[in-house]
């Protein structure tokens, strides 16, 4: 039979999670999850920056008052109050949503969305089978594509390794933001960073910002690299987990309204900032904003996660990245250097103003962020003619030089 609900969900991951435990105010909700997969258990964890939060803090494995950025020259320790960064691992996000799920009486069905239509009045998804919810607005955060590629097209991909140690060897009051002394890919930036739980268990990962990802042996090969650094001797401890991820960094546009009554969450509705890859913070607030929304009988329709300006410095940033103008670790080292921590923050979570953002372009390298902000403008130019052909992007990168 087809289930009839006020919102399906379509998905069921990190964003999807978030929506449910935001709505379990509202128990006349009639809410349907469709996911082939129900999540359970760590299978991933997320970092994020911002002020406290009753929401969210119940599930924290950890916080951070100040954070490190290490260079070559040394490390900086950044004061974060009253702002403070956070590590949330899945585990007690699925936890929470699954416990609002049976409060809120929510339909799941365990099998692939095949198709979401949307008739102006009703979406109905569909399945193997065929129809599977009948709903007034559809929630979709599966994963996809940006609706053209980007100008500029990149990755955060990295491994993390989860350490134990029998003996105290981590300090839990210091976490690593960044730690630019790995060494730098020919096109991209690499660090490390280090998260402390305890002084016994941390996760230690190797990032890369760069276009395409690594091989399994070389991700190993920059962690067994990274560990020396920090003098952390392996043969004594045990990996307990590893994570793998891949996150685009694209100025390509995601469509958070694909029709009227559809709305996309997550990195699929453009949660994911182009500069960073970061994508928690934006989908707390998506969903904050949903649950909002309809407790006051409005459409479940969240903000775009990021302004349009901070949309279009992130793309001159990549941009001046994948084009050679900018070197990547003085280029962030820097920013952290002449600007209050909070700020950077601020502006990378997409909560800073325009007097704070013009502060922020100030301290950036004059000649090549305009370079790169004269060629995003061609290139968008480019995009709004008639006669535009699609160019590889080996051959942009080229033609800018």
């Amino acid at each position: 039979m087809t289930v009839d609900a006020d919102i399906v969900l379509v998905g069921g991951g990190g964003a999807a999670s978030l929506v449910l435990a935001a709505l379990e105010p509202s128990p006349d909700l009639r809410v349907a999850i469709v996911d082939p997969v129900h999540k359970r258990g760590q299978d991933r964890t997320w970092a994020f920056w911002g002020t406290p939060d009753p929401f969210l803090d119940p599930l924290l494995s950890a916080s951070w008052d100040a954070v490190d950025v290490v260079t070559t020259a040394g490390r900086r320790t950044l004061p974060l109050e009253p702002m403070r960064y956070a590590m949330l691992r899945s585990a007690p996000l699925y936890e929470l949503a699954a416990a609002a799920e049976a409060r809120l009486g929510a339909v799941r069905l365990t099998v692939p969305a095949e198709s979401v239509s949307d008739d102006g009045d009703r979406v109905v998804v569909s399945g193997p089978g065929g129809p599977l919810v009948r709903a007034a607005w559809a929630l979709d955060s599966r994963p996809r594509k940006p609706r053209r590629p980007g100008r500029t097209s990149w990755l955060q991909h990295f491994r993390g390794w989860w350490l134990f140690s029998e003996r105290p060897v981590f300090d839990p009051d210091r976490a690593v933001l960044m730690d630019f002394r790995t060494p730098q890919p020919a096109r991209g930036v690499s660090f490390g960073y280090v998260l402390p739980v305890s002084d016994r268990f941390a996760l230690v990962e190797y990032t890369e910002f760069s276009p395409a990802v690594l091989s399994d042996d070389a991700y190993d090969r920059a962690l067994r690299g990274y560990a020396d650094l920090l003098g952390l001797d392996l043969s004594t401890l045990q990996v307990r987990e590893i994570e793998d991820g891949v996150i685009p960094m694209t100025d390509g546009p995601f469509t958070q309204r694909p029709s009227p009554r559809v709305v996309r969450l997550g990195t699929a509705g453009g949660a994911t900032r182009p500069s960073t890859g970061y994508t928690f913070s934006a989908m707390a607030r998506q969903a904050g904003q949903i649950a909002r929304a309809v407790a006051a009988g409005r459409p479940p329709i969240p903000e775009p996660a990021y302004p349009a300006r901070h949309r279009w410095m992130d793309a001159v940033q990549l941009r001046a990245l994948d084009r050679g103008l900018l070197d990547g670790v003085a280029f962030f080292d820097g920013l952290f250097d002449r600007n209050p921590a909070g700020r950077v923050l601020r502006f990378l979570d997409g909560a800073t103003g325009v007097r704070e953002d013009l502060a922020l372009m100030a301290s950036s390298p004059l000649l090549p962020m305009m370079r790169a902000a004269a060629g995003d403008a061609l290139g968008r130019v480019a995009l709004r003619s008639p006669f535009h052909v699609a160019v590889p992007q080996e051959a942009r990168r080229t033609q800018d030089r």
